[in-house]
């Protein structure tokens, strides 16, 4: 029991019940149904996007052009919707995931076959991706009476009553629940994060496994660019600008170690929804939409430091036992 209730995720789900009953009583309106649809609805593509972050981090790298490809493959879609609006919303889906796959590719190119740093390549990719907006575009936006209809409807359709942004998101959380807990290249990703060296030796390929998790981020970064884009019926040069940031804090209020090897699917949604009632939360007690971002940044610290605390703790934990 007592290791149950030191779980991440545990603790995290009292943390948001705290906020939501702390912000419910200063505005009973928080609480509402309505409210809580759109703090859903809002925190999504976060989840999703923070889960591409998650596979990354997991294997001690970091993928800071998220937010670009993104962009880039919200502004693709968008421009072919613009251009051919007769063009099948399938196919057009279809090449916002092909943009995405391949810039995360190029991405696991360079970080898990040239063995360039993670930081060092997404750094350089995310200035590519952003100028490789603004040379598609021309630097003009596309808005909303320059796309059709269907498109904009594909993360707001109704399904059961409940937009299909929600059930892109669920299918996306279950497709990473059973690729990381029950395939043998989930595991690897593990291994490979939690001790490099020993991985090489008992055969994990880490060159294949970086350029997988790379592809897959991508992959999944431009599903959800096209979904950016399509909720909120505009195609800019900063698409997405900042959301980076964002999902390495989902990431790491979650409990995913930022030096790889451990973390969970569902500590990663969960400190989506931490921050996305954070965010919701300041735009209903009436404070500054610049606070979000330091107030981010300060989560983010805390939730480093309590990291390395517990993780020191378990050291401590192993080593007293050997000496036992």
């Amino acid at each position: 029991m007592k290791d149950f209730l030191k779980k991440r995720e545990v603790t995290l789900v009292g943390l948001i019940a705290l906020l939501f009953l702390a912000v419910s009583l200063r505005s009973p309106a928080f609480a509402s149904l309505g409210n809580l649809t759109d703090i859903l609805n809002d925190t999504a593509l976060l989840i999703m996007v923070g889960l591409a972050q998650y596979l990354v981090i997991l294997t001690g790298g970091i993928d800071l052009s998220v937010a670009s490809i993104m962009g880039l493959s919200g502004m693709c879609a968008a421009l072919v919707n613009k251009l051919d609006p007769t063009m099948p919303i399938p196919l057009v889906v279809l090449i916002a995931l092909g943009a995405g796959l391949a810039m995360g590719a190029f991405n696991g190119t360079l970080v898990g076959l040239a063995g360039i740093s993670s930081i060092i390549a997404t750094l350089g990719t995310i200035s590519i991706y952003r100028g490789a907006i603004f040379l598609m575009s021309g630097g003009e936006w596309i808005s909303a009476h320059e796309m059709t209809e269907g498109f904009r409807m594909i993360p707001d359709a109704k399904f059961l009553g409940v937009s299909a942004i929600i059930w892109y998101m669920v299918l996306v959380v279950l497709l990473f629940a059973w690729f990381m807990n029950l395939t043998r290249t989930g595991r690897e990703i593990y291994a490979l994060g939690g001790n490099k060296t020993a991985a090489k030796y008992v055969g994990i390929k880490d060159k294949k496994v970086n350029f997988l998790v790379f592809s897959l981020s991508g992959l999944v970064s431009g599903f959800a660019g096209l979904l950016y884009v399509a909720r909120y019926a505009a195609a800019q040069n900063d698409t997405a600008s900042g959301f980076e940031l964002a999902t390495v804090a989902a990431c790491v209020i979650g409990g995913v170690s930022i030096a790889g090897g451990s973390g969970t699917v569902m500590g990663v949604v969960l400190g989506a929804i931490f921050l996305g009632i954070i965010n919701n939360a300041l735009t209903v007690i009436n404070l500054s939409p610049f606070f979000q971002m330091a107030i981010q940044g300060f989560v983010i610290l805390a939730a480093i430091v309590a990291n390395t605390i517990m993780a020191q703790r378990s050291e401590r934990l192993a080593l007293a036992r050997r000496v036992l």
